[in-house]
């Protein structure tokens, strides 16, 4: 029997990405860039058939393309303006990777550490380096090829003006100490790559952070941070 053609263009949500951040408030800006950041993929309902990940055990990274979720709006710009450029610059929508775009749609390249193909709850993808908001639908997984995807002669724009920008963390022990080991380093490399909107610049401003269930308090003067508390966040 022949299949029906689509006229018209079909996006499905296909799993969703589990992360330690419940707002976008603290994500990194781009994907890799904290390689201590796991987070788990699971397969909705439809898609949680073993066959559909097999041979993907193989790849040591994946692409996730997904849904900007927390930033859909009607209409669209043809400028924005870069966070990292002090927010006033304006650059065209196609030479950045703002969120607000005519598609709300994602890239990320992501680190595949384990797939557990058969699970209660289908096939387990996990994963690191992700730049995700915990729940984040994804529309689709392809596996990264080095052969082609990996251009190291290439230019990075304007972008290669802001890569290195990083703040010094000081947490005292007492605070550090309750944290979960295993949540240490990948929250002190999260402030060090200053979640803060690019155009804040008061000294005085308390600044406030979820994270891996804590809810963190930190003040920015010059190029250092202090976390001033750590609490465990309150639940919903």
């Amino acid at each position: 029997m022949e299949k029906k053609q689509l006229t018209e263009p079909v996006c499905k949500i296909i799993a969703r990405i589990h992360t330690d951040f419940p707002e976008k408030f603290g994500v990194p800006r781009q994907s890799g860039l904290i390689d201590t950041l796991y987070g788990t993929v699971t397969f909705e309902t439809a898609y949680r058939d073993p066959a559909a990940v097999r041979g993907l055990e193989e790849f040591s990274h994946i692409w996730l393309l997904w849904q900007f979720s927390q930033c859909l709006r009607e209409g669209w710009s043809p400028t924005v303006r870069p966070p990292r450029l002090g927010g006033n610059t304006r650059m065209g929508v196609f030479a950045t990777r703002s969120p607000y775009r005519p598609n709300a749609i994602g890239l990320s390249c992501v680190r595949l550490l384990k797939v557990v193909p058969e699970t209660p709850d289908g096939p387990l993808l996990y994963v690191a380096g992700a730049d995700l908001v915990d729940g984040t639908p994804i529309y689709d997984i392809k596996p990264y090829l080095p052969f082609t995807d990996s251009h190291p002669e290439a230019e990075g724009g304007f972008a290669e003006l802001v890569k290195d920008h990083a703040l010094q963390v000081f947490c005292s022990d007492d605070l550090l100490a309750t944290v979960p080991e295993s949540r240490r380093a990948p929250l002190l490399a999260v402030l060090a790559h200053d979640p803060r909107p690019a155009y804040h610049h008061d000294p005085e401003r308390i600044y406030g952070l979820d994270f891996a269930g804590m809810a963190v308090r930190f003040q920015v003067k010059e190029r250092k941070l202090t976390v001033i508390s750590l609490e465990q966040a309150a639940e919903d």
